[in-house]
């Protein structure tokens, strides 16, 4: 099991096995959707665009498979909606065509995430059975959730918004079961036979945190209930502290980003 742990508040980090590189399934449709982001706001594409749904690029996993040959069509931005939101990897696939890649790889090696790689396309079982999955580690996972929290990417205002809109619409995973409903977050998770995988931010009103959790090697139903342990425990944890002084003491979290002198 892989775990890494950030207090967005006292930079703290905890973690285990943070280095330990890891299959990611789902999970690194994050990097295909910064990507995306990336290049429009740099002007070489617009998330406006329509792109054709043919049968061609049908796979398993997607209800795109299920239109029409040729006689639909979605803009980037709804398919990067299908890619989070429930998953889509024919969707996915349709945006790795667009963007590229050797340009996702690119851009998360230029924020220093060597490990995190997107190394073929969705439900490509021949590869995976080679050994040839989509990777990163606990660390590199987490470090760029709290680049996108941070909005600290070479993106505009705009396209930030836009892009943590996408990752916070809300959808089940471990890290979003465990926060109360009414606190935002972005999330994606990761499913292969064997593995399981949830990266998320948790803006969580005075204690923002990040949690990245991945499990291998075992069963569906000890993997997910392991996950959701260290949710459970992450939102436990920050719960108490979000509102509280040093010494304990609850207060309304207004005051306490009033600091001293201002209350």
């Amino acid at each position: 099991m892989g775990i890494e742990v950030a207090d967005l508040t006292s930079g703290q980090r905890s973690g285990v096995n943070g280095q330990l590189v890891f299959p990611h399934g789902s999970a690194i449709k994050v990097a295909v959707l910064v990507e995306l982001y990336r290049q429009a706001s740099a002007g070489i594409l617009r998330v406006e665009e329509q792109v054709t749904i043919t049968r061609d690029a049908a796979v398993p996993g997607s209800q795109l498979q299920y239109f029409k040959d040729g006689t639909s069509a979605l803009s980037l931005h709804d398919l990067a909606v299908l890619m989070v939101f429930v998953s889509d990897n024919m969707a996915t696939n349709l945006l790795i065509d667009r963007v590229g890649m050797d340009s996702v790889n690119r851009t998360m090696a230029e924020f220093g995430l060597a490990n995190t790689k997107l190394q073929r396309k969705m439900i490509r079982p021949e590869e995976s059975a080679r050994g040839n999955e989509n990777v990163s580690t606990p660390q590199e996972a987490a470090a760029l959730m709290e680049r996108i929290f941070r909005c600290d990417l070479p993106l505009g205002p705009t396209e930030c918004r836009e892009l943590r809109d996408i990752l916070e619409i809300p959808h089940e995973g471990p890290i979003r079961d465990a926060v109360p409903p009414d606190v935002t977050v972005g999330q994606k998770t990761g499913t292969i036979t064997g593995v399981r995988v949830n990266w998320g931010y948790v803006d969580l009103p005075g204690r923002p945190y990040i949690v990245t959790a991945m499990e291998n090697y075992g069963d569906s139903e000890r993997l997910s209930h392991a996950i959701r342990e260290v949710a459970d425990v992450a939102q436990g944890y920050f719960g108490k502290l979000a509102g509280a002084t040093p010494y304990g003491t609850r207060v309304p979290v207004r005051m306490l980003e009033a600091g001293p002198g201002r209350r």
